[in-house]
């Protein structure tokens, strides 16, 4: 009886162990746990596989919202996943915002620097990872990493405002002598050094000639430059300016303004000083034709600005992303002027256009890029 006993453990034993084995193997082949995993990595691999992170500067200027929003929504049409970040000109939170996409698996940058010097170690780590990275309209210095640059012709930008001057002024026809002041872009900004080289070719021969006359002797770019495009800057400067050497009788004519913002600082500092728009209303020029820009240029507070088309510039980065994520050479038009001091990078420069009140139409209205609502 005990040897039955025994025997029929052993049996039983033997069954739960080919039961336990039998299920084990049932739930393999029909795809359960084992399976299961690797099918769900599958699907988040392919998600990640198309991810793009796009870093901004700003969202204080108007002209960075709709870069980045031009891009996002033109990429995703194209099945790309976006993590658009916008930093509010905080050179650490950019930093920690491009760590964070190199971290979730982005497979390509858009990078619009603050100050591309120090993103040289964080661009260093998306090297490391096989990570192409496109400089937005800024061109990143002082490293290997970038790929390629997208932007608009800077040096054009500045030619455009300085024929601007010397065509309103009548330099040209030997008027003047004009009393003139310059701002400069940010000076940790590549695109700032190119328009100001742009405008000062242009009105050298002026300055010479002493038809343009700058009372503060402020005509180097290390003393008219303005740190992050801080239009409260601008205008603290243009304060100190008029108090300084236009408050005994002598007027100012012309603002050289690289900047939409550095316009709206100016005149309010003229305002504050007593100047009225159309009694001694100086020509201010400016950039990025933003919708207060152009108001302010149909009441005549500002003479002109530069028209740089966020949707050609997006459209223009957006096939790059897509011939460098499929493994192609994308269409470049300069490969000789952008030196970033460790490499000459490839780049595509897009056509700026200067805007007054003649063509405000055609090119802002007519073209779509505004309603006639956006700037009344």
């Amino acid at each position: 009886m005990k040897k039955f006993k025994r025997w029929m453990g052993i049996v039983l034993t033997l069954c739960i162990v080919l039961t336990v084995t039998a299920c084990g193997s049932a739930r393999t082949s029909k795809g359960g746990a084992d399976t299961d995993t690797p099918q769900k990595a599958g699907k988040s691999d392919a998600k990640d596989s198309k991810k793009i992170g796009v870093a901004m500067p700003t969202k204080s200027s108007e002209r960075w919202i709709r870069d980045g929003g031009n891009m996002k929504k033109q990429l995703e049409k194209l099945g790309y996943t976006v993590d658009l970040q916008f930093a509010e000109d905080d050179v650490q939170m950019q930093v920690s915002q491009i760590e964070n996409m190199i971290a979730s698996g982005a497979k390509c940058l858009v990078i619009a620097s603050i100050d591309s010097s120090a993103l040289v170690n964080v661009l260093d780590q998306a090297k490391r990872n096989d990570i192409p990275v496109i400089a937005y309209d800024r061109l990143l210095m002082d490293t290997d990493a970038v790929s390629y640059y997208a932007t608009f012709d800077n040096k054009k930008c500045g030619t455009l405002i300085g024929e601007f001057i010397e065509e309103k002024m009548g330099l040209k026809d030997g008027k003047g002598p004009f009393n003139i002041e310059f701002f400069a872009g940010s000076p940790d900004d590549n695109n700032a050094h190119f328009l100001n080289d742009g405008m000062m070719e242009v009105l050298k021969p002026y300055l010479d000639n002493g038809k343009l006359k700058v009372l503060s002797g402020q005509t180097d770019f290390n003393k008219i430059c303005i740190l992050r495009w801080s239009q409260e800057t601008a205008q603290n400067r243009m304060d100190d300016l008029l108090s300084g050497y236009y408050s005994t009788g002598e007027d100012i004519d012309i603002v050289g303004s690289a900047f939409d913002g550095f316009a709206y600082g100016i005149a309010a500092a003229l305002e504050g000083a007593g100047y009225k728009v159309g009694e001694k209303w100086p020509v201010i020029t400016g950039q990025d034709a933003d919708k207060m820009a152009i108001k302010n240029i149909r009441s005549g507070k500002q003479s002109m600005t530069l028209f740089k088309d966020t949707r050609v510039l997006a459209k223009k980065c957006v096939t790059m992303v897509q011939a460098v994520m499929e493994g192609k050479k994308p269409e470049i038009n300069d490969t000789t002027t952008y030196d970033n001091g460790k490499l000459i990078v490839p780049s595509y420069l897009c056509t700026p256009v200067a805007i007054t009140k003649d063509n405000i139409q055609k090119e802002l209205i007519d073209s779509g890029y505004y309603k006639e609502s956006d700037i009344s």
